[in-house]
């Protein structure tokens, strides 16, 4: 059985024998949730590389300490995967988020498409990125990630094309492409972005500006995905062909 895991602010300069105090959220969900007891194991990670495998020392209202016994450094895997997701509607988007995580994606970027229903302003938009990241850290530890997904602030259509292009593999996900994933080379390394449009699909504009920046627009096959699973399986039929799933 796996031993459960928990988030930490920073485990920088851990080592074995050291104490790690838990606190707040964390800590309440290890202790009254989970109610791990003095002397029982568990797995804290920063989520950027840094795991380490300890014993429960101490047990408070919010707040538990941890002796590391394992202190491990994990390499960020590569090639690194960015999505960028087309904001959709309703709970849409958290699924979205949820499932890239697990799959092992880096970068969460949202995007107001021309075509997309909701609108992220104001009050509006700091809940929703909240929400987004929320589900990123808790589908992160579910999946036991080292390296925990970044969701940037939301993107325009003219900061998504700088982003396409300094990727060293841009894709734009499209129904009416010519070229499928299969007919690309996957660097070994480095940086692919996939772009995920609304589900009114893209614009005509829109699909220029990303393949001026030097996007190639590909399709999946002959079925039309919902934009929260289309990054999903673009994804995942991208990971296949590298050495982190062989």
């Amino acid at each position: 059985m796996s031993l459960p895991i928990h988030w930490v602010a920073s485990l920088a300069g851990s080592r074995v024998g050291d104490r790690i105090t838990v606190e707040g959220d964390e800590a309440h969900h290890a202790v009254a949730v989970r109610r791990l007891r003095v002397g029982e194991a568990l797995v804290l990670t920063d989520g950027a590389g840094t795991r380490v495998t300890g014993t429960v020392a101490e047990t408070g209202k919010r707040r538990l300490v941890v002796t590391a016994d394992e202190v491990e450094s994990v390499p960020e895997p590569g090639p690194r995967f960015t999505v960028v997701q087309a904001v959709p509607k309703g709970d849409r988007g958290e699924l979205a988020v949820e499932v890239l995580t697990e799959i092992g994606v880096a970068t969460i970027v949202p995007w107001t498409a021309a075509r997309s229903v909701p609108v992220w302003r104001g009050d509006r938009a700091a809940k929703a990125l909240t929400r987004w990241r929320t589900t990123a850290r808790e589908a992160a530890k579910q999946a036991r990630r080292a390296w925990f997904p970044e969701v940037v602030d939301p993107a325009s259509t003219e900061e998504v094309a700088r982003l396409l292009a300094r990727a060293d593999l841009a894709l734009v996900l499209h129904e009416d492409a010519d070229a499928s994933l299969r007919s690309l080379e996957l660097p070994a390394e480095g940086s692919v972005v996939v772009v995920v449009g609304p589900e009114g699909g893209l614009t005509e504009d829109e699909v220029g500006a990303f393949t001026a920046a030097g996007a190639h627009a590909v399709r999946l096959g002959v079925e039309v995905l919902r934009t929260s699973t289309a990054g999903l399986a673009a994804v995942s039929a991208l990971l296949a062909r590298t050495p982190r799933w062989r």
